[in-house]
């Protein structure tokens, strides 16, 4: 645990806005009753909830061009002893959320990649690059991991690339990780947060790190908002661009929709940025402050929760406590829809209190 230091205002309030909207999409009172924004698309295309993983992807890219800064962003003890703690302890935090509660499980079929094991090795493998190429050539890197990606989901995955059967994310990771150790949620080993899609991830976090470079240099400006905003949406108009022949694709990450995200995730930050640390206008973001402080802590412990909400039975129906809070509840209180969505809005109002005992003395929880 550290204090709180000089940060980038912005960037928390975004952090912060983003896992709480993860946390709303991730634990809806029922999953029989969620808003259409508030569902992922069924394959191609997207949602305002496709933008959540990346934008918090992009949003740990920036904050990367932040925690290196101390190290001179180059390579040395000291950057790569951060970067391997950082990525072992998030990916571990991962796989403990995927056990969790059940310890005495059969672990020749748990699932191994999740999102904080995305996270963990989208940021350790971009950090690398982050600071071993130099700057002005990065964006080949960025470059080459999109289009060798493209490559390979068009030349390895059959009549179909794109397909949920046939797209080559799926072969390769059930040839890695074994159909046992994948997620099911689609009714085939498929699983969205796979190994082989993190490699197009780690061109989100390093477009991320562009964004930090572009607000960490200088006091904050009028111009650097229209740089962000400008590169936002060249980046968001090359995805669609790309969209044509290499559809937007959550699930298996398509290199069109991390330009896109990537983009809006840009255009996103520099609004924020001009409102908070150019006008600074930073009230209205002293909720969201909250979770930015602790974004991973925050997320960490909500999957905790929610866990254990679906661990303890009630009745001799044995029905979930997650259940018969919404069923007894919310349904009554608002109705089927409206109380699944205040579920999950309540679930967010109490991972804050508890965060807020933290961010009031200003004790940020690295990992």
């Amino acid at each position: 645990m550290a204090k709180n230091s000089q940060r980038l205002v912005s960037l928390d309030i975004f952090r912060g806005m983003t896992v709480a909207f993860m946390i709303i999409v991730n634990t809806p009172g029922s999953w029989n009753y969620v808003y259409p924004p508030l569902r992922h698309a069924s394959w191609h295309g997207w949602t305002p909830t496709d933008l959540v993983f990346p934008f918090f992807l992009f949003i740990v890219g920036t904050s990367l061009w932040y925690s290196m800064k101390k190290y001179g962003h180059e390579i040395n003890t000291g950057s790569v002893v951060r970067i391997i703690r950082r990525m072992l302890t998030i990916f571990a935090l991962g796989l403990f959320l995927a056990i969790f509660p059940y310890f005495g499980r059969d672990y020749s079929t748990l699932r191994i990649m999740g999102v904080l094991q995305r996270i963990a090795l989208a940021y350790g493998i971009a950090a690398v690059l982050c600071l071993t190429v130099r700057r002005e050539y990065l964006w080949i890197s960025v470059a080459v991991i999109l289009l060798g990606y493209w490559a390979l989901l068009a030349f390895f995955g059959g009549s179909d690339p794109y397909s949920l059967e046939g797209n080559f994310v799926r072969k390769a990771d059930i040839a890695i990780l074994g159909e046992n150790h994948i997620y099911k949620g689609y009714g085939v080993p498929f699983d969205p947060e796979g190994l082989l899609s993190t490699i197009p991830a780690v061109a989100t976090v390093i477009i991320g790190f562009f964004a930090g470079a572009v607000t960490g240099q200088g006091k904050a400006e009028g111009r650097t908002v229209i740089k962000l905003l400008l590169l936002g949406a060249a980046s968001a108009g090359l995805g669609l661009l790309w969209n044509i022949v290499f559809p937007i694709n959550k699930p298996i990450w398509t290199s069109s929709y991390v330009l896109f995200t990537s983009g809006l995730a840009m255009a996103f930050l520099g609004i924020i940025y001009f409102v908070a640390d150019v006008a600074r206008w930073q009230k209205w973001g002293s909720f969201f402050l909250v979770f930015g402080t602790n974004a991973l802590f925050s997320y960490f412990l909500a999957g905790v929760w929610t866990r254990i909400m679906l661990f303890i039975k009630i009745g001799n129906e044995r029905e979930t406590l997650y259940s018969w809070i919404y069923n007894n509840i919310f349904a009554p209180l608002a109705g089927n829809m409206a109380g699944s969505l205040l579920f999950a809005v309540v679930q967010v109002l109490l991972i804050w209190m508890l965060s807020f005992l933290l961010y009031r003395k200003k004790i940020m929880i690295r990992l």
